[in-house]
Order: C-alpha cells, then structure tokens, then sequence
C-alpha cells in the first residue's frame, strides 16, 4: 500500500487540519484524540510518511525509531501516566481496524483500563 498525501494525519502534520498538541519535536507530534475512548486519549504520530508500524519498521532511520519511541515515552511522563498506567496500542491493517493510514500509537490512560485482550474461547 502506498502513502496516501492526502490521509487526515498528513493534513495535521502540515497544519492544513488543527490538533490539540501536546508535544511535538523534529521526529512525532502527540495530539489529544478528537473521540476519546479513556479521560487521556493522545495520538503519536511519526512525522516521516508511514502507512504502518510495519512500513516504520522497514522504512524509518534508527533516529526516527528511537526519537519516535523517545516521544512516546516523554508524553506518557508528561501527562503524569507513568505511575497510575497506561495502555499503547497501535493499530496494523483491516482485521485491526487501522482507521488511518498513517502509522500512529495510541496513549490511553486515566482510569483502570481493564484487561486489554479477553481470553479466547477454547
């Protein structure tokens, strides 16, 4: 699948759409989810064109990976969700659900989240 220039995440990243940002350096930018699932909702997104955590792993320069895997981790601290907890959850093609195609975690904490996954039937 190729990078759509067109996806909502890259109208975002060049401004063309607002965010509520809570943090942004040369590699992510971290903005509050528009439909909240838990009280903190925030997105991280690469700022290089990404469609997957798949296409990310192969494409992004070690600097991308570790300065996008460094802004997930200074976001969660930033929002005070180190000690409580919190959940990351990234999205990877239709049986996923992926929503947009722009590599992005999700940051969900602010309450007991639950378990994340139910045991499978056997």
């Amino acid at each position: 699948m190729s990078y759509d220039e067109n996806n909502i995440f890259a109208k975002i990243l060049r401004g063309e759409i607002p965010c509520d940002k809570v943090y942004e350096d040369e590699h992510a930018l971290a903005f509050r989810d528009i439909a909240p699932q838990t009280p903190t909702h925030v997105l991280v997104v690469p700022k290089g064109p990404y469609v997957s955590s798949d296409d990310f792993a192969e494409k992004a320069s070690d600097a991308e990976i570790a300065g996008f895997v460094r802004a997930v981790g200074k976001v969660a601290r930033d929002l005070g969700l180190v000690a409580p907890g919190y959940r990351i959850l990234a999205n990877h093609g239709a049986d996923a659900h992926q929503e947009v195609p722009h590599f992005h975690i999700h940051i969900f904490g602010g309450k007991d989240l639950g378990r994340m996954i139910k045991p499978a039937d056997k």
